[in-house]
């Protein structure tokens, strides 16, 4: 057909978002932009590399979570070898906000509530995944949503509790690495990043559905004082219109 679209065009090596068994790339898929990851060169050939890039589509491609990157195809591509496919998400990593002092409150509240979801659906589904770091989270360029990288590609019946103890102490580094970044601060946040990080684990959350509701515990806790401020203010003011020292109306 005359004029139709390349598959594949504007393949651009990423290496700031390599991970350790693969290469990352952006590029258009019949004039879209996708990223897609391989195996590095010195595992591309090793049939137990094969095996888990394999594994790893296997295990993603049914994930679905707006907060982690989606798998969209496996396929083999000319120049670069066997690929998964995912949805675009080139953006800025935290690890780089972090370096050049970008972190704003947005960002902040994102790692509160999007990052610990995503992480919670992570845990429910029982996959293990890489240690989490500032590299692994991506806001992305146009609209700036938190997307989870790098995300894992193996399912078990159930995580063990070093994995889900892992994860929480590091969530708690990745928020701590964030506030110091900022020119703020986030008291309940640093109280969170304090108990994910003990150094007994036995005193931390014991899983990310626990970080989940100890912060809407605290937020609820902050709603209830003001609402119960808020009623004491105006009790106080009825109390004082009833009252003698109350200004009396104006004769007509």
């Amino acid at each position: 057909m005359a004029n139709q679209t390349p598959r594949w065009t504007e393949i651009e090596h990423l290496p700031e978002w390599d991970e350790e068994f693969y290469h990352i790339y952006t590029a258009k898929k019949f004039g879209k932009w996708v990223m897609i990851k391989t195996l590095r060169p010195e595992y591309a050939d090793d049939p137990r590399y094969q095996a888990m890039i394999e594994q790893e589509f296997d295990v993603r491609y049914s994930l679905a979570h707006p907060n982690i990157i989606m798998i969209n195809d496996f396929e083999d591509i000319p120049g670069i070898g066997r690929c998964i496919v995912t949805d675009d998400v080139y953006g800025d990593s935290l690890a780089k906000l972090i370096s050049e002092r970008r972190v704003t409150r947005k960002h902040v509240e994102q790692l509160r509530h999007q990052l610990v979801n995503a992480l919670e659906y992570i845990q429910g589904q029982h996959i293990v995944h890489p240690q989490l770091k500032p590299e692994n989270i991506i806001f992305t360029e146009n609209i700036g949503n938190l997307k989870l990288i790098d995300v894992g590609y193996e399912q078990r019946p159930s995580l063990s509790h070093q994995s889900t103890s892992d994860d929480i102490y590091n969530y708690g580094q990745v928020l701590n690495a964030a506030l110091d970044s900022a020119d703020f601060d986030d008291v309940t946040l640093r109280h969170i990043a304090r108990k994910c990080t003990d150094p007994n684990p036995a005193r931390r959350f014991r899983d990310m559905q626990e970080v989940h509701l100890a912060l809407e515990n605290r937020r609820n806790k902050n709603l209830y004082i003001i609402i119960i401020a808020f009623l004491a203010v105006m009790v106080l003011l009825c109390l004082w219109l009833l009252s003698p020292y109350a200004p009396k109306p104006i004769a007509g």
